[in-house]
């Protein structure tokens, strides 16, 4: 599809003004729209009949309501009484003669920079009008500017049409859809985008350096980020000579002197490798092979706790904690330096560049769940979207906390507890493990942190040795990595009186595409009409700037939003292609920038997305697609397993001569001989109404169920010990 045309026009920035038909009527139906929106519209529009339409119960702004009511304008106004029919005849007779009809959204209380504000069962009626519609996605730069830029003007806006839908193409996923690509063409248009990650670090630790801390779990102690900042800059210098590489390695749990790390390697013009040191040795020596590594930050204590890891020679490493007390008198210099000195001209001083765009900022591995490593090579682009995107959705303060003790060769741990707190201005207390709870718990609980962000298995942790109080100061509880279980959001909802909020994102977006957030106080908004911001089973809906498309799993064709398919992702936080790795980019990214997930969803009528499992968790038995992840749902509740904390069961699958792959069950239940017991829970699955096709024959007994240090499920351990029971 071609880029779309774009006009300037005042305060606006018009896409696809060509798609706008010239010489008949239509219906146009935009996302959402402030009485200054309006007044851009009807300047585009200007010698062109346009009418109003809107519906008797909308809430509109006093000054809308008084323009809409001035003597000429004409209305069209929806009650709840009117039928379709009734409906399509008024908007055909209105725009015969040519002219636009401008449905007026109701002003919402939302979160910022939402697909649309108009619930779906109206915009369902809407499209019956029997008329060309034509989408318009409305974005407002203010609703995800980030607090180192200048805030953009309230009137500032940036107004996307698509093509007009009409006939049998006019309908909710279509227009949905269309929302989607020009919500991701408006977005492209930000400027802050182009700035590099380390002129934003720049900018953000010297905004907050003096309000903002990091808090060490271990000891408690904190060092402020304009100490974090001095020290940083003196490391920087020492990694900009030591060596010549364009990558550095980091292998370091999370901590401050890793925070210090990360940062003073983008200050130095590198890019920051942080090593899985959980991984097995091999995907270790792959990671360390491709990224081209001769030198990494560690520290002795690590070395030789970490006795598996495929350490280099002693000359490569550079030990922190020795290096750092001979830098302690450039960190004072600096100290005062970073304080005097614009940002501007502190990055002139170190040779940072204030544009950074498609060039690579940092690179990660995938975790190898299901096969190598591949390196995900995150531009500049990529994470300033990402931060710009999650930042403007969560909405924090200054003076909220976020826990980091998500490893920093997680995406989760690297975009969301590393650069997003630093560029927005969050206070963080780290921890070097996710799995330990009950010291967590008595982190979250003294320093007051806010947001945590963890996965479900870990989530199981917090329910067993740590109590309400602890986790009181909570705001925000996000979860992601896996499919939420609802029995795990139930009783950590029960216990702690805390929302388990589920998200979903992929290192390959940055990581985060979607997650669910509190639905908007209606109290604080007066009485507006809420769009709700949290859907039970989904993982929320997709984050600013993202366009969406789902195809079929088998044919690749494109399928409606509402059925479901393999889902695609397009975004300034989607990755550019895998280290040196053209082959494998070229299996999930298409010429126009699509990214193929690999996982398979649906959207609901609100925008909603549902996650409903992974082609690798999906087996093709007998040419029918079987779901891992909702058998073992049904499994849970066979076997009365709903309440437990952790994972107890998973199914997995292995090749199979005749009918293609076959389903095992590995399971931490004791019982009598594995034959009979399988036998025994065929029956009961029956009973709950599962396909006798979807009902594992085989079952292994494992002492645990593998998980990688990400809490994900090690589908590849996984199959590896079903491929050896069954041989």
């Amino acid at each position: 599809m071609p880029n779309p045309t774009i006009t300037a026009l005042s305060d606006a920035l018009i896409l696809g003004k060509e798609h706008l038909p010239a010489g008949t009527g239509f219906l146009l139906i935009p996302s959402l729209l402030a009485h200054s929106d309006l007044l851009v519209l009807e300047r585009l529009l200007e010698g062109r009949e346009i009418r109003y339409l809107v519906h008797d119960d909308a809430v509109l702004a006093e000054e809308t309501r008084a323009h809409i009511g001035r003597e000429g304008a004409r209305a069209l106004v929806i009650d709840a009484a009117t039928e379709a029919g009734a409906y399509a005849s008024a908007i055909q007779e209105a725009t015969s003669g040519g002219a636009v009809v401008i449905y007026l959204p109701a002003e919402t209380a939302s979160i910022s920079a939402p697909l649309t504000v108009i619930p779906g069962l109206r915009l369902d009626f809407l499209l019956k009008a029997g008329v060309p519609v034509v989408p318009a996605y409305v974005f407002h730069p203010r609703d995800t500017a980030m607090p180192i830029e200048s805030a953009p003007a309230a009137e500032e806006v940036v107004i996307g049409f698509e093509a007009p839908l009409s006939g049998a193409a006019c309908t909710l996923p279509s227009f949905q859809e269309a929302l989607f690509r020009m919500a991701e063409q408006t977005f492209a248009q930000s400027p802050a985008l182009e700035r590099s990650l380390g002129y934003a670090l720049i900018q953000g630790l010297k905004k907050f350096g003096a309000s903002n801390s990091i808090i060490d779990g271990k000891d408690g102690s904190t060092l402020p980020f304009n100490k974090v900042f001095a020290a940083a800059l003196a490391l920087s210098r020492y990694i900009r000579k030591d060596t010549q590489k364009k990558r550095v390695g980091i292998v370091l749990p999370p901590s401050p002197i890793c925070l210090i790390a990360n940062v003073a390697v983008v200050l130095a013009g590198k890019v920051p490798v942080n090593l899985n040191f959980t991984a097995g040795r091999a995907s270790i020596e792959s990671a360390i092979r491709q990224a081209d590594i001769d030198r990494f930050l560690t520290a002795d204590l690590f070395v030789r706790k970490m006795q598996s890891f495929p350490w280099p020679p002693l000359k490569n490493l550079v030990m922190l904690e020795r290096l750092m007390p001979s830098l302690k008198s450039k960190c004072a210099l600096w100290f005062v330096l970073s304080k005097i000195l614009p940002a501007s001209l502190l990055a002139s001083i170190l040779g940072v560049s204030k544009k950074g765009g498609h060039t690579e900022a940092t690179l990660l591995f995938t975790s190898g769940s299901s096969g190598e490593p591949k390196g995900v090579v995150l531009t500049h682009r990529n994470l300033m979207s990402n931060v710009s995107q999650f930042g403007s959705r969560l909405g924090m303060r200054h003076d909220d906390s976020i826990l980091a003790c998500l490893p920093q060769f997680h995406s989760f741990g690297c975009t969301v507890t590393l650069w997003y707190p630093l560029i927005y201005g969050l206070n963080l207390a780290s921890y070097p493990s996710p799995l330990e709870t009950k010291e967590l718990a008595g982190i979250i609980q003294k320093h007051r942190v806010s947001v945590l962000i963890a996965t479900p298995t870990f989530l199981r942790g917090y329910m067993r040795g740590v109590n309400r109080e602890q986790l009181a100061p909570l705001k925000l509880v996000v979860t992601g990595a896996e499919k939420l279980p609802k029995s795990v959001a139930e009783a950590f909802e029960a216990k702690f009186g805390k929302k388990v909020l589920e998200g979903y994102g992929l290192t390959e977006t940055s990581p985060v595409s979607n997650v669910n957030l509190p639905d908007p106080d209606v109290e604080e908004e007066g009485k507006q009409p809420v769009a709700l911001a949290h859907r039970p089973g989904s993982v929320g809906q997709t984050m600013p700037g993202m366009a969406l498309r789902l195809t079929n799993p088998d044919s690749g064709a494109p399928v409606s939003l509402h059925e479901s398919g393999i889902i695609w992702f397009k975004g300034g936080n989607v990755f550019t292609g895998y280290l040196g790795d053209p082959k494998r980019s070229a299996e999930v990214l298409d010429a126009e920038g699509w990214f193929r997930t690999g996982d398979v969803g649906r959207v609901d009528l609100d925008g909603f997305l549902y996650i409903e499992g992974r082609i690798s968790r999906f087996s093709k038995i007998a040419g029918e697609m079987v779901p891992h992840e909702t058998v073992e749902e049904a499994m849970n509740r066979a076997l009365g397993l709903e309440g437990e904390s952790s994972r107890r069961i998973t199914i997995v699958g292995i090749p199979d001569p005749e009918r293609g792959e076959a389903l095992v069950l590995l399971t931490t239940l004791p019982g009598g001989p594995e034959n009979t017991e399988i036998v025994a829970l065929r029956h009961r699955l029956l009973e709950h109404g599962v396909p006798p096709l979807w009902i594992p024959k085989r079952m292994v007994r494992v002492a645990d169920i593998p998980v990688l240090a990400s809490g994900k499920l090690d589908i590849k351990g996984c199959e590896a010990i079903a491929k050896a029971a069954t041989a």
